[in-house]
């Protein structure tokens, strides 16, 4: 039986995908972008709320499933922030 193979590390100050610098530029706007991202949250709920209270507590069905697409780049974008992946959320994966 063979060992796995060993895996090669990165030279220090580098990730698999380039420069620490140039992860560090990508966690800056993904950074930003989780704000953004955070604002909109907020103001769906709100209209989500709204329109709750006027449809007798139906849900808008459009606004649930972006709020799913929304909350899955969000949990994606927590990986790669946290250092968990090295893939990139949209619109920056590869």
């Amino acid at each position: 039986m063979s060992d796995p193979d060993p895996r090669v590390l990165p030279e220090p100050g580098k990730t698999p995908q380039g420069s620490i610098w140039t992860r560090g530029l990508m966690m800056l706007i993904v950074a930003i972008l989780i704000g953004l991202a955070q604002t909109v949250l907020h103001a769906l709920t709100l209209v989500q709320f709204v329109l709750m209270l006027a449809d007798k507590g139906k849900p808008n069905a459009e606004i649930a499933r972006f709020g799913t697409l929304l909350g899955g780049w969000l949990a994606k974008a927590a990986v790669f922030q946290t250092a968990q992946s090295e893939v990139r959320p949209w619109p920056f994966e590869r």
